[in-house]
């Protein structure tokens, strides 16, 4: 299955989640534990976070449409199938790399209102972990 994975300070990346029994383990340890969906759009996708990112203290990744606020920690774009998830189809992958090439600083809460400040985004270097575990921001 082919995914989008946007972490925090960094610009989105496809990555291969192999079939197996392994398969949840993967998606796990991608978003850094217990995966949660959230469906923010009218296309067949779905974001999938750390259901406990925010009360984790994972750093404020990005925003997200919906009513959903924002994303704690690193989270995937994939494809919706039948009764699971799937490869996130290429001109997709297109259109959320371009939606979540800008970073973004969790400046403040205004009621229910995130304010966010847009930083732009570094490589992900290629020899580094798809989750790193720090609780902290990437240095800049």
């Amino acid at each position: 299955m082919n995914v989008l994975v946007v972490e925090p300070g960094y610009q989105p990346y496809e990555k291969e989640i192999q079939d197996g029994a392994d398969h949840l383990e993967q998606m796990q340890a991608i978003v850094g534990g217990l995966i949660e969906p959230i469906y923010p759009y009218h296309e067949e996708v779905a974001i999938v976070c750390n259901e406990e990112g925010l009360i984790n203290g994972l750093p404020f990744n990005r925003s997200v449409p919906g009513g959903y606020g924002g994303v704690f920690g690193t989270f995937f774009i994939c494809g919706l199938g039948e009764e699971d998830f799937c490869s996130l189809p290429p001109k997709l992958m297109e259109r959320f790399k371009k939606e979540f090439e800008t970073s973004e600083i969790l400046i403040g809460v205004k009621g229910d209102d995130l304010m966010t400040f847009k930083v732009p985004s570094r490589p992900k270097p290629s020899n580094s972990p798809p989750h790193e575990k720090s609780h902290s921001s990437p240095e800049r």
